[in-house]
Formats: structure tokens, sequence, C-alpha cells
């Protein structure tokens, strides 16, 4: 477990990375696509530098893996490393829109010990350290108590017929905060079934596990980090009492994503 206090600087330089994207936020910075529907900007790009300077700081001997650093597979032989997403929702960071967040992980052994999603433009900060809670400016968070997948919230644009039966709440542009509204009982279920990266949802999964919530893979299967391909297939993290149901709902849209 890390040491005492660590958590508080964590937040501490995840505020100072948001604090640097809100004042670029509304200026001409450079933005391009790493591959297409993949944007980025130089933004991101600062951000990623400042986190990497000042984690290291912190854990000198920490590996590291970020959306905006070359992999380097020293990570792999590091019990601790930090999961970093500098701008996570850089499509609403871009759009001028408030769903985006700095999130920054601490994961040991595999899982994350420590999660921080700093999300400035909407006043917010998101905090969790394993086995002591989850917080969101400094209130404590709890899952909502539903028992039902019918009429389960879950943030998104649109959803295919088969889940007619479920309710569509708001859905920021960044997936750890779409995690996040699970852990602050503002949405009952939220999933993806495709692979998507570490990075993307470290912080947020203890955030959400520490406030109640059920996690899982697209197909039911605990969740692992640092691993060799930094990829995870979906993730599912729901109320306790609808996570069995949302994935065997599932199950055939999973199976079919992972034979294509």
């Amino acid at each position: 477990m890390p040491e005492a206090g660590l958590a508080s600087q964590v937040a501490a330089i995840a505020a100072e990375a948001g604090r640097l994207a809100m004042a670029r936020w509304d200026t001409d910075f450079k933005r391009w696509e790493k591959v297409p529907g993949s944007p980025v900007c130089d933004v991101d790009l600062e951000i990623d530098s400042l986190l990497r300077v000042r984690l290291a700081a912190l854990l000198p001997d920490a590996g590291w893996l970020s959306e905006e650093t070359a992999d380097n597979s020293a990570r792999l032989s590091r019990r601790q490393a930090w999961v970093v997403d500098p701008i996570d929702g850089t499509r609403d960071y871009l759009r001028g829109r408030p769903g985006w967040a700095v999130s920054v992980a601490l994961v040991e052994d595999g899982q994350p010990v420590i999660g921080v999603l700093d999300a400035p433009a909407r006043g917010e900060v998101w905090t969790a350290e394993a086995g002591r809670g989850a917080f969101r400016n400094g209130v404590a968070l709890a899952v909502a108590p539903r028992s039902e997948l019918a009429g389960a919230r879950v943030p998104a644009d649109h959803l295919p017929q088969v889940d007619a039966d479920l309710r569509m709440v708001d859905r920021p542009n960044s997936i750890a905060l779409r995690i996040a509204m699970v852990a602050a009982g503002e949405a009952d279920l939220l999933a993806t079934i495709r692979w998507g990266n570490e990075w993307d949802v470290a912080a947020a999964v203890l955030i959400a596990r520490e406030a109640g919530a059920a996690i899982s893979d697209a197909i039911g299967q605990p969740l692992a980090f640092n691993t060799p391909r930094a990829q995870a297939f979906g993730v599912l993290a729901s109320a306790p009492g609808i996570h069995d149901a949302a994935v065997e709902r599932l199950a055939d849209r999973a199976r079919e994503a992972l034979e294509s």
C-alpha cells in the first residue's frame, strides 16, 4: 500500500495539471490527429511532461504508462507504475466543453491504489485510495442501490433498440468521468465493448470500486493494469445488483466483437 499522505500529493499534482489545462483551454494551441479519429493537442503533451516530472519526484522507481508517452517495457518489471491520461476527453477539451479531466492512477501489483480525476471545467476533484473510500470534492461517494437492469441510467447519446429499456443520461466525452458517474450514483451502468487503453480507466475504476461499484471487463472478467498490452476488452462498471444481468445482456455482442 502507498505511504500515508501520498494520495494528497498526487491530487495536488493533478490539480496543477488541471490549472495548466484551464489556462490553455481558450487559447490558440496546436491540434492534430495521431491516427484518424484520435485527436491530440500540444496541451496534452505539456501536461504529460508536467505530470511525469512531478510524479517521478514522488516515486522515482515507479514505472510510467501514459497516452502521450511512447511505451517502455521497463514498466513491466516495476511493482508500482503511474498510469496517466493527461486529458481524458480530448474531444470535449477541443470543443470547449467541460467533459474532460486529468486522470492519474498509481497501480501496484496490477491494481490501482490511488486514483485522481481533476476536472476543473466542472469544478470537480474525484479521489480514491484503496480501502479508504472515494470522494468528490471531499464528499464520500456511494453507488445507487439498483437491483433491476430495466430502467438503469446509462451515460449515452443513443442506445440500440435491444437496450431500449435503459435510460440515457447526459454523457461527458471522458470515459473516466462516465465511470465516475456510477460511483456518484448519477448513473447505474457504464459499459464498453471494445479494446480500450488502461490509461483511460485506471483512476476511475478505483474511484468506482471504492464507492461500491462492481467492475469487470466486457465479459465479466477482472481487470488488470500495467499489463504488456496495456489494454482491456471493454469495461463494465455498475451498481452491484445489476452487474451479472449486464454481463449476460452484453455476452453475445461481446463474443461477436472479440471474434471480429
